[in-house]
């Protein structure tokens, strides 16, 4: 049942990045590709009906971890109380950025809302990357299953870790650039125009970057934790994992290049969804490393609630699930298609 739990929760991760992923990656290029009021309502109109429904899984994902990891939940929520209040304070500002500039209609409030929501995105992205990055790289829990870091020491890794060291900064980096090609491509298949034709050539330009920045994340990930190619090696079924994420990012250029935006859009995601799978199968059975040794480190089975209570969860977790997911078909159905500027509103 804890392999189950960790599977339910790694899908809704990895549903949330992909989701929310896009709509963050639009509020990158916000400023970079839309140069007009219009084409800014544009952006603001193809994420409108979606992108507070996106943030739905993140918040379901940190449910489920109270109930299915509550040691997890609170060892994290604890060690990593500094950047958490950061997250919830660019989430609300984002949110602050998209709605308030639909109530004020004056050039200046809205060209610092319009800051606000591009700053916000792109930094909401790098704190997401380098949270992956301090997971997969491991923290300095101690004795009593608690830990707290700073928000840097010396950039180093080691056992003295800060949230913030040349690793973590690396995978922040690389969440900002597939977010922001994942967030371009979805404002291709949205719009048209001059805006759609700016935001494919953003994408064509961070292609090569994407490209290195993956297998230098890949090639530092196996140097500064190699046990986390244990499972690979114990699986040879697995290298699927990273020949997708190769496979992606090919299709990625290709269809971008052929105009395809929607097949080059659902390459993004197959991307995003393969790095994510592949981040959490290299740590399973482990939750949350520590740098400080593997007897100090979370697991699903020294982490997970009672036997019974996950049983029973599992039921109702089923029921919410089929709810929630028949809510976001209808949603992108009726939404679906190019945005429409015949009317005023956002």
């Amino acid at each position: 049942m804890p392999t189950v739990w960790f599977i339910i929760v790694a899908v809704m991760l990895t549903v949330y990045v992909v989701l929310d992923g896009f709509d963050l990656g639009a509020g990158v290029i916000y400023l970079l590709a839309a140069r007009t009021h219009g084409e800014r309502r544009a952006i603001l109109r193809a994420i409108g009906p979606v992108w507070d429904g996106n943030e739905v899984w993140l918040i379901a994902t940190g449910g489920t971890l109270y109930f299915a990891f509550p040691q997890l939940y609170a060892a994290g929520f604890s060690g990593f109380y500094l950047p958490l209040m950061m997250v919830l304070w660019l989430l609300m500002l984002r949110a602050i950025g998209i709605e308030f500039r639909t109530h004020i209609d004056n050039p200046v409030w809205q060209s610092l809302f319009d800051v606000i929501f591009f700053g916000s995105s792109a930094l909401l992205t790098i704190f997401y990357g380098a949270a992956l990055g301090n997971v997969i790289r491991g923290v300095p829990i101690a004795a009593d299953g608690y830990f707290f870091e700073p928000l840097w020491t010396n950039f180093r890794v080691g056992t003295d870790n800060g949230i913030l060291d040349w690793y973590t900064v690396l995978t922040g980096i690389v969440a900002l650039v597939a977010l922001t090609t994942h967030g371009a491509l979805y404002i291709v298949t949205k719009t048209e125009g001059d805006l759609a034709r700016r935001a494919r050539g953003i994408v064509l330009r961070l292609w090569p970057v994407q490209l290195v920045l993956t297998f230098a994340s890949l090639a530092a990930t196996c140097g500064i934790r190699p046990e986390v190619l244990n499972n690979y090696y114990r699986y040879p079924v697995s290298t699927l994992i990273p020949l997708s994420v190769a496979l992606a990012l090919a299709i990625i250029f290709w269809r971008t290049r052929a105009g395809q935006e929607k097949r080059a859009f659902m390459a993004s995601s197959a991307y995003i969804a393969a790095m994510m799978v592949g981040a959490v199968f290299a740590l399973y059975p482990q939750v949350l490393p520590a740098s400080t040794g593997d007897s100090r480190s979370l697991t699903i089975y020294n982490s997970a609630a009672a036997e019974h209570g996950l049983a029973v969860g599992l039921v109702w977790w089923i029921f919410g699930a089929v709810i929630a997911i028949g809510y976001f078909v209808f949603i992108y159905r009726m939404f679906r298609g190019k945005v429409q500027m015949d009317s005023e509103g956002y």
